[in-house]
């Protein structure tokens, strides 16, 4: 993760070897060599996954010194990312909040028995009845008929065996450590609170959409309280990137692993254009589409 764009690019190399001297542990070797279940653990996944994406960034800034962003919006551990993009925090700063963000959150998954599963194919309506009924939550409202659902291992069970008589077509069952973005997180909510009250919060320069409410938060209150509820509250990524739309916003920029972003954009607005930069070959394609 990462390894080729810092051999390629010598401003993401210097980005990683920050991240190592911030966090004071060679994160950078985990993301580059693995072995995968140690990146994969929230602890190490959730600052992996920020300094990846600001690496991307500072790489397409440096090739297309035009490139001006005029929002930003980021889902889950995600929005850190796009609060950091747009000055909010300094790098430094968002990647302590990050790490300390995924440490609660492993120590949650360790204290409580968590799971999660996709609801696809479903009304919106009747997930959340189902979630009601089944005493979990509502974690994730990705895009028309893909809602996820978090909460206790039996909840969750529960919600994925009472899917298709609720007329919902598929009940997936995530391979995750807990239930993210549910009541069974709320220590790690608590706790986060805390560190965002003594971090040090700026005015971001562009517009950054919460996904706890789905509209811009502009003031240092609003975004502590906004990141500090969205690790027990739904994302809502469906409003958000409307939101977005709403204000005449038609190419995206999605910088991280994989074309979940692009894809979930595709089922809520298929007009809207998204370019996904992972890597450097990916990135490469990017600047040329972008120039």
């Amino acid at each position: 993760m990462g390894k080729d764009l810092a051999e390629a690019h010598p401003v993401a190399a210097a980005l990683f070897r920050r991240a190592d001297e911030v966090l004071r542990r060679s994160l950078s070797s985990i993301m580059f060599e693995g072995p995968e279940e140690e990146l994969t653990k929230t602890a190490n996944c959730q600052p992996a996954l920020f300094v990846h994406g600001l690496a991307l960034l500072e790489v397409l800034k440096e090739r297309l010194p035009g490139l001006t962003p005029v929002a930003a919006a980021g889902l889950s551990l995600g929005e850190m990312t796009a609060h950091t993009a747009a000055g909010t925090f300094t790098f430094e700063e968002g990647l302590k909040v990050v790490a300390r963000r995924g440490e609660l959150m492993d120590e949650a998954c360790a204290k409580t028995n968590g799971a999660m599963a996709a609801m696809i194919g479903g009304e919106e309506a009747a997930v959340r009845q189902l979630a009601e009924d089944c005493g979990i939550d509502v974690a994730n409202l990705n895009c028309p008929g893909q809602i996820v659902l978090s909460g206790t291992e039996e909840g969750v069970d529960k919600a994925v065996s009472l899917a298709k008589e609720r007329g919902i077509r598929m009940g997936k069952k995530l391979n995750v450590a807990g239930a993210y973005h549910s009541r069974l997180m709320v220590s790690a909510e608590e706790q986060l609170g805390k560190v965002l009250a003594e971090a040090e919060v700026g005015t971001p320069g562009i517009p950054v959409v919460a996904n706890q409410t789905a509209k811009v938060v502009r003031t240092a209150a609003e975004i502590r309280e906004t990141l500090t509820k969205q690790v027990t509250g739904s994302v809502r990524w469906v409003e958000s990137m409307q939101w977005l739309r709403g204000e005449g916003h038609a190419l995206f920029l999605e910088l991280g692993p994989g074309k979940v972003l692009a894809g979930l954009m595709g089922r809520i607005d298929a007009e809207a254009k998204v370019v996904s930069a992972e890597d450097a070959e990916s990135l490469e394609a990017a600047v040329a589409e972008l120039g």
